[in-house]
């Protein structure tokens, strides 16, 4: 695992996580609209998603893509990245549910539990598959 990468992926995770606490605490806490935990989380991972994706792709693996590349390259790396860490929301969703819920765990610290144990799921799959290092055509 490069650490280095790894290492900003984490820093950009962060801030994913800042987005994602604030989007939940509007929809489902103490932000007034009062939506299903299940789907104000989705909504929440979601929006840092992109965030997290646009950061990710302009800094962390920077090195790994060509400087120029095409909007449909782009847009094909964005899917990827959807993809995978679609696969880590619904993993987060489940494990929010299970520390929230079943667990009587705080809300905040059940999110934050599930963010840390699926980081490690997001960056291995997005570095070995979607910025795959020194390749020409990745896609």
């Amino acid at each position: 695992m490069p650490i280095r990468e790894f290492v900003k992926f984490c820093v950009v995770g962060t801030s994913g996580v800042f987005v994602d606490m604030a989007i939940l605490w509007l929809l489902a806490g103490g932000g007034g609209l009062g939506l299903n935990i299940s789907l104000s989380k989705f909504i929440a991972a979601e929006t840092a998603l992109i965030n997290n994706f646009l950061w990710n792709n302009y800094w962390t693996f920077k090195e790994r893509h060509r400087a120029g590349e095409s909007a449909g390259i782009f847009f094909k790396r964005f899917l990827k990245f959807n993809a995978i860490c679609g696969i880590g929301i619904g993993l987060g969703i489940l494990l929010l549910n299970l520390f929230h819920n079943l667990l009587g765990i705080n809300l905040y610290l059940s999110n934050l539990f599930s963010i840390g144990l699926v980081t490690f799921w997001n960056f291995g799959l997005n570095a070995r598959f979607n910025w795959i290092k020194n390749s020409q055509n990745q896609l």
